[in-house]
């Protein structure tokens, strides 16, 4: 059932170059970003990633691409796998708990 409701979504990819740069495309929005942590929006749900020294290294959402750079801890998607917009209320509940 994951797999048909993202098979459409392969404009997403996460591409991670040693431990300190990663390419990410399909992004729809930065939900947030400090130097710890970026909440990405994308094809695939929301995208959640952690480590150390974050910044932005590239930006352009008119293309869907975001580079981020420094030491990265953790990368998940913080959703279940339901298409876009199905879980919104119960997503943004869960972060802010």
């Amino acid at each position: 059932m994951i797999e048909e409701a993202y098979t459409s979504a392969s404009a997403h990819e996460v591409v991670m170059t040693g431990r300190n740069n990663m390419d990410v495309t399909g992004v729809l929005g930065v939900e947030s970003f400090d130097s710890e942590e970026f909440l990405l929006q994308t094809e695939c749900g929301y995208l959640g990633i952690r480590g150390n020294n974050l910044h932005i290294k590239n930006l352009d959402l008119d293309a869907g691409r975001v580079s981020i750079l420094g030491e990265f801890y953790e990368m998940s998607y913080l959703d279940d796998g339901s298409p876009r917009g199905a879980k919104t209320k119960t997503l943004l509940g869960r972060l802010f708990r």
